[in-house]
């Protein structure tokens, strides 16, 4: 199928760069590249799990964050 893309002059030209270092045309290093982005995560394999680690402690100190000097004394147990 034949379409008009409006590309950025930098990227058009690397483009063509790296398509002629890879002895390919620029139509299929672009096909490729678009496959690539479209093809997305691969569902097959296992999601991934983030387990939360939480911890007791105490409430931490009332802090004004807008001030900073106040804010770094208390974090380095000055105050």
């Amino acid at each position: 199928m034949r379409t008009t893309l409006d590309l950025d002059d930098a990227l058009l030209s690397e483009a063509k760069r790296r398509a002629a270092d890879k002895g390919t045309t620029l139509t299929a290093f672009v096909e490729h590249a678009l496959a690539a982005a479209l093809a997305g995560r691969d569902e097959t394999g296992p999601r991934y799990r983030l387990a939360w680690k939480t911890h007791r402690g105490s409430a931490p100190p009332i802090v004004d964050v807008a001030d900073r000097d106040h804010l770094i004394d208390v974090m380095e147990g000055r105050r």
